[in-house]
């Protein structure tokens, strides 16, 4: 869609020669002799563009480019001013204007204006947009689960996002620990800062120093010239350190002082940095058994887990694995521009009771697995890896009374946790499970469920 343009001059030989030039490069185009009238029509429609002059009856430039300032909209502003006015252009540009061209009006130079200045909003206006879209992503508003222990991190979230506090996320590998750090931050005061995630785990024991601290030109062999450091490069934001228990002991003792006094030296120096950084910390493991073994500072842990927020791993939250499975299905499906309409209860069974080790993290590529494999409308039990065939084959059958029973209790245990996903929306849950709405009634009575 092209962009609009207001031409705005009480000569109509000049508002009617921009505009003709502006509809030949293919701008929409529309006029108004005075900013009395081209704030009348700002009021009714909106413009990209207003191109105005200064001096003029009813409304001078000057007022209407005030008057766009208290609209709030996102519209620019040039304008025209005689050389002898330069002064009211430069005022004009204090408050508000993009840009100002001089009578007598060149065209090539006016064109070359407003390209520039709708190239510039546009990376403005998509700078926005990914940000916003960065942030929805890490939005737990929306979070895929409605288990009550995946509720309790939600609530954490929002009550400690605001705060400068040290957080400290502990969990089993592949429950979410870096999403939830990156919600902390995009929901904070932090949030246009930078976030910086460093792996503890992943950086050789002789680099990480230098990684985190930064260092001199010449502080060791291969210190070509200087490095700012992780902790500088977060300076305003968040520094997120995942694993932290795998920090050389030796290095623990530097990060804790850091920590405590706000400010870094690099290697090879004595002076050090000022930083203004919000921590969080993520581990695998029991920090207080690291403790035990001397692995880990105990001051250190102390500092970090200021606040503490446990990821339940899925085996505590079972009711929540067709969510998420319907979740990570809808975004394969649009990544491969599959027409899949979703998931078949014999697949949603096998999920259920599947035993996940990697958690979330293995959830989401099993269900990328069966998105390629997916020939029809439903993910069935075929596309998934041949394990999941086997679920069942653990149980103890000596302890099992008749088959009956075991199907009735499943059915009954099953949708009683559909219903608790779906906030007892009859609708939503028998769409769910992919019954009729009648049929779920029926089972209802059936089963003695009084939801």
């Amino acid at each position: 869609m092209p962009e609009k343009i207001l031409v705005v001059d009480d000569e109509d030989i000049i508002r009617e020669s921009l505009s003709f030039i502006l509809k030949k490069e293919g701008y929409t185009v529309d006029e108004a002799e005075n900013g009395k009238v081209a704030y009348d029509k700002m009021l009714i429609e909106s413009f990209d563009l207003v191109i105005t002059d200064l001096e003029m009856p009813q409304m001078k430039g000057t007022q209407l480019i005030e008057e766009i300032k208290k609209l709030n909209i996102q519209t620019s502003v040039i304008v025209i001013t005689a050389f002898g006015s330069l002064d009211t252009a430069i005022t004009a540009l204090r408050n508000g204007a993009a840009d100002y061209i001089l009578k007598p009006v060149e065209f090539d130079e006016l064109l070359i204006k407003v390209k520039r200045l709708f190239e510039v909003r546009n990376l403005l206006l998509e700078n926005r947009i990914l940000k916003k879209e960065i942030q929805r992503n890490y939005d737990f508003d929306d979070i895929v689960g409605r288990s009550p222990s995946i509720r309790r991190v939600y609530d954490m979230i929002q009550t400690v996002a605001e705060t400068d506090s040290s957080v400290l996320i502990t969990g089993k590998s592949g429950t979410g620990k870096e999403l939830v750090a990156r919600s902390l931050h995009y929901k904070s005061k932090r949030q246009n800062k930078p976030f910086v995630a460093v792996n503890c785990g992943a950086i050789a024991e002789n680099l990480i120093e230098s990684e985190l601290f930064g260092h001199k030109k010449g502080a060791f062999t291969g210190a070509v010239s200087d490095k700012e450091g992780l902790i500088k490069a977060a300076d305003g934001g968040t520094l997120f350190l995942d694993e932290i228990s795998e920090l050389p002991l030796a290095l623990q003792v530097k990060f804790l002082r850091a920590l405590q006094e706000k400010e870094v030296t690099p290697v090879g120096s004595t002076v050090p940095i000022p930083v203004n950084v919000r921590i969080i910390a993520s581990t695998n493991r029991e920090l207080k058994e690291e403790i035990k073994a001397g692995k880990f500072r105990e001051d250190l842990f102390y500092r970090l887990n200021v606040i503490e927020i446990s990821l339940p791993s899925l085996k505590e939250r079972e009711e929540d694995i067709p969510l998420l499975a319907d979740h990570f299905l809808n975004k394969f499906r649009k990544e491969m521009n599959k027409n899949i309409k979703g998931i078949h209860s014999d697949a949603i069974r096998a999920l259920v009771s599947y035993e996940w080790k990697g958690e979330v993290r293995e959830l989401e590529n099993v269900m990328e697995r069966a998105v390629i494999f997916c020939k029809g409308d439903f993910i069935t039990l075929k596309d998934l890896p041949e394990n999941f065939s086997h679920t069942s084959s653990s149980i103890d059958f000596s302890k099992l009374g008749s088959l009956e029973d075991a199907i009735r209790k499943f059915e009954k245990d099953y949708i009683i946790k559909a219903l608790e996903s779906n906030n007892n929306d009859k609708e939503k849950t028998s769409e769910l499970l992919q019954v009729g709405l009648s049929t779920l009634y029926r089972k209802l009575k059936e089963l003695q469920i009084s939801h």
